[in-house]
């Protein structure tokens, strides 16, 4: 794919996205970014190139609009409360179609799942979600293989993750997975994420 650059990932982002689906992975990205000698370029970009609210209040302005992006090699599609209307707006679905053609991998965090089931792309295969919206994702699409238990489902060419903070341990695997993982654990010392929740 003659992208221009060696690796391109891109970060859909939409109103009433979950922050930390958004800025979780960025940051893992961002910071792989920063010192791999594969030179990836990490970019966001929105439906118009408009600024959006996400379900927290924060705002963010991205870095493209999604017929401006260019050609992506990865798409990592947060979840949050926006993944409803999405999951029922016909030309974001046929764009994720479209995009499923021309990506070498899509990704999920949390109900961005939702998103990927409403197109048909999670059909017979496992995938991952938020705790709270397995049952939406059945009932999206039944032949869907939810894993409940999993922070993360890698299936090839599709990777989604559960809810939130899953987001993190899937960039980090992005990394591993595309690099080296050695150059995951690069990141994750420097970020300095090591989950040790205190209950």
């Amino acid at each position: 794919m003659g992208t221009g650059n060696p690796l391109r990932v891109g970060i859909v982002v939409f109103d009433d996205a979950e922050e930390l689906d958004v800025v979780g992975p960025f940051d893992v990205l961002a910071a792989w970014a920063a010192h791999s000698a594969l030179r990836p370029e990490v970019v966001t970009f929105s439906a118009d190139g408009s600024g959006v609210r996400c379900a927290k209040g924060l705002r963010l302005v991205p870095d493209a609009s999604r017929d401006d992006v260019g050609p992506l090699h990865v798409l990592v599609h947060p979840g949050g409360r926006g993944t409803r209307a999405l999951a029922r707006d016909a030309e974001h679905l046929a764009w994720v179609r479209d995009l499923r053609r021309e990506t070498a991998l899509l990704t999920s965090v949390c109900t961005g799942a939702l998103v990927y089931a409403a197109a048909g792309l999670l059909a017979g295969r496992p995938a991952a979600t938020h705790w709270a919206a397995v049952d939406e994702l059945a009932e999206l699409d039944p032949s869907v293989l939810v894993d409940t238990e999993a922070r993360f489902v890698d299936d090839g060419d599709v990777v989604t993750s559960a809810g939130v903070s899953a987001g993190i341990d899937m960039a980090l695997h992005l990394v591993a997975r595309l690099e080296s993982p050695d150059a995951a654990r690069a990141v994750r010392r420097g970020i300095q994420y090591d989950p040790a929740p205190p209950v």
